[in-house]
């Protein structure tokens, strides 16, 4: 069973910066493993619905982000570690959520979840 487990989430002032880190372990049922997943961040900002922050392909050669991110975060991966970030710089009151990593392992729909890191963003 394919797992993904966030870190890196915290206080932090405006202006600042953090790197959110999701690490994948086991396989998909049909034996797909981090590798072959799309990946993608996703956010929960308070008392709204969960949105999309960026995506990454499976060789980390496309990156795509939301407008509201763009210039500020940036998605990277690490396939030798199992590993996709988000490094979120100029953080500002509004980034305040909770963020989730996600994988697409067929690149069309985001079956697996994390368990969600918090960032708060103080004014």
């Amino acid at each position: 069973q394919a797992q993904l487990v966030e870190s890196g989430g915290g206080l932090v002032q405006a202006g600042g910066s953090l790197r959110l880190s999701c690490a994948a372990s086991g396989r998909t049922p049909s034996g797909r493993t981090f590798g072959s997943y799309t990946m993608g961040w996703f956010r929960q900002r308070p008392g709204k619905e969960r949105e999309f922050v960026s995506t990454i392909s499976r060789s980390g050669g496309t990156q795509n982000y939301a407008d509201s991110v763009k210039g500020r975060f940036t998605i990277s991966r690490d396939n030798a570690k199992n590993t996709v970030y988000l490094r979120m710089n100029s953080l500002q009151p509004d980034d305040t959520a909770v963020y989730y990593c996600a994988a697409a392992p067929l690149g069309t729909s985001w079956d697996y979840w994390g368990q969600g890191t918090q960032v708060t963003v103080s004014s």
